[in-house]
This record gives C-alpha cells, structure tokens and sequence, in this order.
C-alpha cells in the first residue's frame, strides 16, 4: 500500500460527518488537509478541533458557487505551496419532495450542491495536479441507483454524479489521475436527522468511521491499481 505522508489532500464539507472523518484519517495517515464549509464559524472550529491531529487548513466555501471555489483553491495554493494530491468531494445535501410538490429552486438545490460542485472543484484539482497525477474521490450514495418516494432530485444529482465520475476517469486516467465514488447507505451523520432528535437503536447504521477507512484503503493503493466504485450499505438495515 502507498503511504499519504507529505501529501495534500481537499475535502469538501469537511466540518462534521463523513468529511470531518476522512479529513481526520487523513490526517493520522500524515498528510496535510484543507477543508471547507459553508459557514466561517464551523471552518474555524473545526480547525481548531482537528489542528491536535495534524496540518489542517480551513477557508469557508460554498462549492456551488464558481467563484468560491476558485477562491478556495487559490487559498490552498498559498497554504500549501501549490502542491495538491488529492480531492474528496464529500459536500453534500438532500431537499427530499415528490415532483410535483418540488419548486425549481428545490430541483436546482439537489443538483448544484451534489453534481456541479463536484465538477467545479473537479475542474480546478485537474489543473493542479500536473504531470504526476492524483486521485479524486467523490462521496456518492446507495440513493444513486435505488431511487425512493420523495428522492427525485437528490437520486438524479447523485446518478448523474456516479456517470460523472465514470467519464471523469475515462478521460483522464491516461495523466495519471485515479477516481473513484464511494456509495454510502444508511450512515450514522446529521444527515439522516439530527442525532439528538433521532430516536431508537442507530447501532445499525454505517458508521462515519467505516466510510473514512474505506476512503483510506482507497488512497493508499498502489499507483498501478485503481479501485473505481465502492458500494456500502448497513450489515443488517434495520426493518
């Protein structure tokens, strides 16, 4: 297995969830890491949390937006002295309506913030990685192929996500850039509701830290072998 010592890393929506926790393992496996969230005061604290674990960087960014993101770069650019090795594209978010209660704004919500932004920050690592290479991993979901009630726009932004990332990697595996999607389940994060008000048993559930040790076993392969798609899902859902 390859080492992540000395590499630098991006990880969107690393603040809390899966990207806080593959921003962490990332960490502990030594590379440097810069994350981003929407909000400056939960950059900062997380910065402040993950700097005991290891080179942390932090810029507010929201991915859906071109000019953000090219700012956010830039910002890596000088913290990191130009040198990127790796991209997760974890940001994420669902607005979940049937179609016919679902505004164009609802629609547009699902597809900026999990299919464009992938490609905005997808477009401004390629440019960065050179003649070496790199890796970029994008954080899809089980909701990519198995559409549900209610999951239109978010089953379409994640679909089209999974198509993205297939072609990103037909056109650019010859520069020596590795991609792969992770398809998560059910996870254990805010995203599934608030831990607080979430009531039950969630022991069930795939914990933020198994995706995290996927996204490092990912990584840390040997340059000669690209794992592509990765699919995810809880042992035993609960009924």
């Amino acid at each position: 297995m390859d080492s992540l010592a000395g590499k630098s890393a991006i990880v969107t929506g690393g603040t809390r969830g899966i990207g806080r926790t593959i921003a962490e393992r990332l960490l502990r496996e030594g590379a440097r890491v810069a994350i981003c969230g929407r909000s400056r005061d939960s950059v900062e604290r997380a910065v402040a949390e993950m700097n005991r674990t290891g080179a942390v960087f932090g810029h507010a960014c929201d991915v859906t937006q071109v000019d953000q993101v090219r700012k956010f770069f830039q910002a890596v650019d000088q913290q990191f002295a130009g040198s990127l090795d790796i991209l997760v594209n974890n940001a994420g978010a669902g607005t979940f309506k049937k179609v016919g209660e679902m505004s164009p704004q609802d629609w547009h919500a699902n597809i900026d913030l999990n299919l464009n932004g992938p490609f905005y920050c997808a477009r401004e690592a390629l440019t960065r990685f050179g003649a070496r290479g790199g890796f970029i991993l994008n954080v899809s979901s089980l909701a990519a192929k198995n559409a549900f009630s209610g999951g239109a726009g978010y089953n379409a932004a994640k679909a089209g996500l999974n198509l993205f990332t297939e072609a990103l990697m037909l056109d650019h595996r010859q520069d020596n850039v590795r991609v792969c999607s992770i398809m998560p389940g059910s996870v254990d994060t805010e995203f599934s509701g608030n831990p607080a008000k979430r009531s039950g048993d969630t022991s069930w559930m795939i914990a933020p830290e198994d995706v995290a040790e996927v996204a490092a076993m990912v990584l840390t392969m040997p340059a000669r072998t690209m794992v592509s798609r990765v699919e995810m899902r809880p042992s035993r859902p609960k009924k």
